[in-house]
């Protein structure tokens, strides 16, 4: 007698920007094609499609992750947040606001990755988490300074053809002091 195969598909209820989706997905749908291709959400960029770009970053439950490499049935009870996530009504998030004020991108592409990454780093950094250029990790040191150095290696996973690396470094530092002083106040 041959076995039935099992079916290679799973109905998967998604959190995505807060809102809930419920799709039947074929156990290999990355969580980058069920955003882009069944839920229209296409901000997320598919760039290397191997997980060395950084284009298709999202967070997943506020870290960052390349979708590319995230199977959609894995981020099932997990907050997703893409680049349509970000803003609150007409309000931009910080760090659209410092992309957009410091021509923190050129052409684009790689824009909504960076600016989820970015908002990663900020809070990443806010937390204490050392990069591998911090120099005193010892958790007596407190958080290094957000220097360009930091904000560069922090941000090193998400590539940009166009060379907006100048400016990205600007608008993360631009929205890191903002964000640290709307916690002071």
């Amino acid at each position: 007698m041959t076995p039935v195969p099992e079916s290679t598909y799973s109905a998967v209820t998604l959190k995505i920007n807060g809102e809930k989706h419920t799709l039947s997905v074929d156990h290999r749908t990355t969580l980058l094609d069920a955003l882009r291709e069944r839920l229209d959400l296409t901000g997320t960029k598919k760039g290397c499609d191997q997980g060395q770009c950084g284009a298709c970053t999202v967070l997943l439950d506020g870290r960052r992750a390349v979708s590319c490499l995230q199977l959609a049935v894995a981020a099932e009870g997990r907050e997703v947040t893409t680049i349509e996530g970000m803003a609150e009504g007409d309000r931009l998030h910080p760090v659209q606001q410092a992309f957009l004020d410091l021509d923190g991108y050129q052409c684009g592409y790689c824009t909504p990755g960076q600016i989820c990454s970015a908002v990663a780093v900020i809070e990443e950094h806010a937390a204490g988490w050392p990069s591998a250029v911090t120099g005193d990790v010892s958790p007596e040191a407190g958080p290094p300074p957000l220097s360009p150095e930091e904000i560069r290696e922090r941000m090193s996973g998400n590539l940009c053809r166009c060379g907006a690396y100048v400016s990205i470094v600007e608008a993360v530092a631009r929205a890191a002091g903002n964000a640290t002083t709307e916690a002071a106040a």
